[in-house]
């Protein structure tokens, strides 16, 4: 993967000079993997009519459930989002611990008369299946009498549901059979077993089912295929994360082509989508293409020509009423503690209380964005009170941040630190416990290199001289310990005292980032 990257910084720099931080589509009909460098994981994709939806995994962010909108399969733009809340735990409003590597995951998106449907099973829930005539809601939601992992929902030709579930820890598929109104299983039956299986994702083609699964333990993907879908069923081997990703399917195109979409392991950035030609074989679907088969390629055309370049939304100047869809919170947020309105124009956080940002409510993040980007924010601290920790930085793994405050006399201050997710708890490293600075206006900078996987903060008081705050730092993907999402980035404002005050948050703006080194070893 780190190869793949390297010669895509090559074809990145060929390009014209670019606010991007990353393009796949090349602009001369084809398109370049990933098509979106981000962390995007466990992606379903369906077509309604010449419309395509993208439903992928929030866990513990709120709003939760992202679904990203294409005409063309490589260009995509962020549509909605499923839930502005999640329920069901109380750690969900980070009371008596946290939800992080929770929530909402391996969602399956289907389109059945008029009707958009959305089955997923929360963390230690039932499952459930969100329902709504348009993407954007208002959605509703049944649950299911049971706990269906990584539901793979399914709508045959006469109307009836099904959903394929299987847990890696065991590998038997399981299809349960769901009532007219889908709310009700009306039966359960083991129907095949493959090793290490999940992520089960169903599609009919001609006379046969398949079905796709995920292998975890060495990260590949295998599809099956029967007459009935309840077997018998015959398995072979497709991909893995060498030959382009693990989790996925594929999605058919109005001309009756079939494109695939998975997922793929990437390092600090996360789990980015790769999309590829796909092509039939003795009614076996291969990734690639004949001269080129069993692997995504770097670069291929464009599945469906004449569409303009887009890309979800980054950068934000905080004018509206309402936050962009870019944006999330690390958990359901108080909505006493944040507004768009009170200064408009600008985003205020009141500080919450919390020891440190990893229990802190109301930081608010987006996704980091590769294989380099710089993101900066412009800041008024004038409202920052001593004890406040209101900046700017990375989030996940390794959080790092530099956060204003104010000493007894009232001077601001900065203090730089990094803060590592372990499972004893976070360990802290604090590495510039005061900077001195003036004034009111303050901008910070992250610097992320999602190849090297280091980034930089720094800081400007005038928003043109930077000043380096605290060196390198690492960033890092781990699901046993982290947030199990990529590095974010990430606007919080905390202390660990209550009575704190408020940042006020002008603007946010994403461009294309150079490459990190890493400070050299004594």
């Amino acid at each position: 993967m780190k190869a793949f990257v390297a010669s895509a910084i090559l074809l990145a720099a060929a390009l014209p000079a670019s606010a991007q931080v990353w393009r796949s589509d090349q602009g001369d009909g084809t398109f370049r993997n990933p098509v979106l460098y981000a962390d995007y994981p466990d992606p379903d994709v369906i077509r309604v009519g010449s419309d395509y939806y993208f439903a992928t995994t929030t866990f513990v962010n709120t709003p939760g459930i992202t679904i990203l909108h294409s005409k063309d399969l490589v260009n995509w733009t962020l549509h909605a989002h499923v839930t502005d809340r999640l329920d069901g735990r109380e750690q969900y409003d980070l009371k008596n611990g946290n939800g992080y590597r929770g929530g909402l995951y391996a969602t399956s998106l289907r389109y059945h008369k008029g009707m958009f449907y959305i089955a997923v099973t929360p963390v230690g829930q039932k499952t459930r299946i969100y329902t709504a005539r348009d993407l954007r809601g208002p959605w509703q939601f049944h649950q299911l009498d049971r706990e269906a992992f990584d539901p793979g929902f399914f709508i045959d030709d006469d109307g009836t549901g099904y959903i394929a579930t299987a847990s890696t820890a065991d590998g038997t598929i399981t299809l349960l059979t769901l009532d007219k109104a889908f709310r009700t299983v009306v039966d359960a039956r083991k129907i095949h077993y493959i090793k290490g299986a999940e992520g089960a994702k169903v599609i009919k083609r001609g006379g046969y089912y398949y079905i796709f699964n995920s292998i975890p333990p060495r990260l590949g993907m295998t599809v099956s295929r029967a007459r009935s879908l309840f077997g018998p069923w015959e398995t072979r081997n497709q991909i893995d994360d060498k030959s382009g990703g693990h989790q996925g399917a594929l999605v058919d195109l109005p001309n009756g082509q079939w494109f695939g979409f998975v997922m793929v392991d990437a390092g600090s950035i996360g789990r980015m989508t790769n999309f590829s030609p796909v092509f039939w074989e003795d009614d076996w679907p291969r990734w690639g293409t004949p001269d080129a088969p069993d692997r995504v390629p770097d670069r291929a055309r464009k599945p469906i020509q004449g569409f303009a370049f887009a890309e979800p939304a980054t950068s934000d100047d905080f004018a509206r009423s309402r936050l962009g869809l870019q944006w999330q919170w690390n958990h359901n947020p108080d909505d006493t503690r944040w507004s768009l309105r009170e200064r408009p124009g600008f985003l205020r956080l009141r500080a919450t209380q919390a020891n440190d940002i990893w229990s802190a409510r109301n930081t608010l993040t987006q996704k980091g964005q590769g294989p380099q980007s710089r993101a900066v924010v412009k800041l008024d601290i004038r409202q920052v009170r001593a004890g406040d920790r209101c900046g700017f930085g990375t989030f996940g793994q390794y959080s790092a941040s530099i956060a204003a405050s104010r000493a007894a006399d009232g001077k601001p201050y900065l203090a730089m630190s990094v803060v590592e997710s372990t499972q004893s708890g976070p360990k802290i490293d604090l590495r510039v416990p005061n900077e001195p600075i003036t004034g009111n206006a303050l901008w910070i900078a992250v610097d992320a290199d999602f190849v090297q996987d280091r980034a930089v903060l720094s800081y400007s008081l005038d928003g043109r001289a930077w000043k380096g705050l605290g060196g390198d730092f690492p960033l890092a993907f781990a699901w046993r310990t982290g947030t199990f999402q990529g590095e974010q980035f990430a606007i919080s404002c905390f202390n660990p005292q209550p009575g704190g005050g408020t940042l006020d948050v002008d603007s946010f703006m994403l461009t294309r980032g150079k490459p990190v080194a890493a400070t050299p070893k004594p």
